[in-house]
């Protein structure tokens, strides 16, 4: 998941644990490796971490492994883990756990609540988690819940300039939120688009391909979005353009909205939209291809950084077929995380100095080496990600899960295992090594929070 997962984080909701330095990685030469052991390990991992929320969180948002406690975003549960989880406790083969979170979700999960939720996050997370949960049960009670949240968070659409509102209330449709930024506005329309076709209510998919039109049609004479737009003017507020927090996942649903529907005004927007990036925010240096940093009306570049949101760029890179980008960008992500062990959230590439010690157990480099094993079958891949995952296992676990780590240099724990850990890492790791007819690439297109939505004819969008 990209964009603004990390957000939560920075707002201080961890419990920092003193920690001890991280334990050396082990100095053995590295063996072949075995996707079947480490399809079974990453599989007992999940199961390791599900448990931990069963037993601590169950009904809950999130578990926070270290205090042994739940958290709710709102106050009130919506549900996150179990409706996040699901997909991959079916994929993963994990059926008691699947249907005990489908049987909550069933029975519990309800959206008449008086809360003003992020549209964005509600978005990727919950109805990208029913709707894809649906496709693959056949629960008709998950689309009645996913049609039901698509109408509470209609609302949002109601700005000046038809792009959404950052927050909505779920029970009396008010919002707030005028100040939006380009992730957050453009990474609505595979959910949105899904439901349409699931329910035959065409206004889903209506306002979210408008909003992502809008904005579109605002970027600069250089073909560059920033990171700030105020959603009633259709002004600005900044000029910072790059592919981190904030714009990712607008790049991503542009090429994916083709791939998913057929679209091929969404395949012309990312055409023009990748060219512009790869020309003005594409960074050569003696430490390799990054993506930095640069001004939205002038391409100069402003800051080197790069980070853990910004490493899902190879995968998207490679699914659209730039296969020799892809590769360099994932070598200089995997050597971002061989620095420390794990990924810092922001790293000066320039000068290889970690700018935001954290790591969130985010999946964004698990993603883009899964995506380059399946189109290049290059074992580089799976032996990345066997080190991603051996370094979380060594890292990050916890007595009942596994948490987010604040300083990946000293080692020290927080205390969140945010729900998209279930959603994403664990299901790209355990895709990565898993027989490739677990899940077939060509039938399926992933939202940004991997839960996969069933491709259709062009015909039918």
């Amino acid at each position: 998941m990209k964009a603004i997962a990390g957000i939560c984080a920075a707002a201080g909701l961890f419990l920092c644990a003193a920690a001890p330095p991280p334990p050396p990685r082990p100095t053995t030469p590295a063996s072949p490796v075995d996707r079947a052991a480490l399809a079974s390990r990453v599989r007992q991992e999940a199961l390791h971490a599900w448990r931990g929320y069963a037993q601590y969180a169950f009904g809950h948002d999130e578990l926070k492994p270290v205090s042994r406690a739940p958290r709710d975003w709102y106050g009130v549960s919506l549900g996150m883990t179990p409706v996040d989880a699901l997909d991959t406790l079916l994929l993963l083969g994990l059926t008691a756990e699947a249907d005990a979170a489908r049987r909550w979700i069933d029975e519990s999960l309800s959206f008449d609540r008086d809360v003003f939720v992020k549209n964005f996050e509600i978005t990727i997370r919950l109805l990208g988690g029913l709707l894809s949960g649906h496709e693959m049960t056949k629960d008709p009670r998950l689309l009645r819940l996913a049609d039901d949240l698509g109408t509470r968070l209609l609302p949002a659409f109601g700005s000046p300039t038809g792009m959404p509102y950052m927050y909505v209330n779920l029970k009396t449709g008010r919002t707030r939120g005028a100040l939006s930024n380009p992730a957050e506005i453009g990474t609505l329309v595979l959910e949105f688009g899904a439901l349409s076709r699931m329910t035959g209510k065409p206004v889903f998919r209506e306002k979210a391909r408008k909003a992502l039109e809008e904005l579109y049609r605002r970027r600069s004479k250089i073909g560059l979005v920033a990171d700030g737009i105020d959603v009633e003017t259709g002004e600005w507020t900044s000029r910072d353009s790059h592919v981190g927090g904030g714009i990712d996942s607008y790049y991503e649903y542009l090429f994916k909205c083709g791939r998913l529907f057929g679209d091929g005004g969404c395949e012309a927007m990312w055409r023009e939209s990748i060219a512009a990036v790869n020309a003005r925010l594409a960074d050569e240096t003696p430490n390799g291809l990054w993506y930095g940093t640069a001004d939205r009306e002038t391409g100069r570049r402003t800051v080197t950084e790069f980070g853990a949101l910004q490493a899902f760029f190879p995968g998207l890179l490679a699914l659209s077929g730039d296969l020799p980008r892809a590769r360099r960008l994932q070598d200089s992500c995997f050597r971002m995380w061989t620095l420390h062990g794990l990924e810092p959230d922001a790293l000066d590439y320039r000068t290889m100095r970690v700018v935001d010690p954290r790591y969130l157990l985010r999946p964004e480099i698990a993603e883009s080496a899964f995506y380059l094993y399946r189109l290049t079958k290059d074992a580089r891949y799976l032996e990345m990600g066997r080190t991603f995952f051996e370094d979380l296992v060594r890292r990050c676990r916890t007595d009942t899960g596994y948490t987010v780590i604040e300083d990946v240099v000293s080692g020290r724990k927080g205390d969140l295992m945010p729900s998209y850990f279930l959603a994403e890492t664990l299901k790209y790791l355990y895709l990565l090594f898993a027989p490739e007819e677990t899940l077939d690439l060509d039938r399926v297109v992933f939202n940004t929070e991997a839960h996969p939505l069933r491709r259709v004819p062009s015909r039918r969008w």
